[in-house]
């Protein structure tokens, strides 16, 4: 399975997989508390920094907000994203294999990898959890290939 097969997959996908209108970002001088809302209201688990809203300059993830909480407690709320932010940002591309990046994503101990063209513009963002999603689909796949093959059907 590719990652454009993943982003066609995710449950939003009401728009083509290729509008960057569905990919939610926050720029980097935001407050945490600001990411923080952001991730609540819309139920996601990261969200992409970006100045331009096409091309990622970093990543906020909720472990991320937590992280810092703890170790500054809750006065660091007020400080902006971009002190926090993962800066080096793992991407992909939609012809990669989908069981790659998840692998990526598991050696990397990451949960979310904005998916990319090849001039660095977002086309989407793909969770650790859709490629599994799509990995557990194409080993169903694969069962009822096999098991139709040994029933002669």
């Amino acid at each position: 399975m590719l990652v454009k097969q993943l982003l066609s997959m995710k449950s939003d996908s009401a728009k083509p997989w290729i509008e960057s209108a569905t990919i939610l970002t926050i720029g980097p001088d935001a407050t945490l508390a600001e990411a923080a809302q952001l991730l609540a209201e819309k139920r996601i688990g990261a969200v992409v920094v970006s100045t331009d809203g096409e091309t990622a300059g970093g990543i906020l993830s909720e472990r991320d907000i937590v992280r810092q909480l703890g170790r500054h407690g809750p006065d660091v709320l007020s400080r902006p994203i971009s002190e926090f932010m993962t800066r080096e940002v793992q991407t992909c591309t939609v012809a990669e294999d989908a069981l790659t990046v998840l692998e990526r994503m598991t050696q990397g101990r990451f949960r979310h990898m904005p998916v990319v063209d090849e001039g660095g513009r977002m086309l989407g963002v793909i969770s650790i959890g859709d490629a599994v999603s799509g990995r557990l689909k194409e080993l169903a796949a694969e069962k009822e290939a096999l098991t139709g093959m040994i029933m002669g059907a």
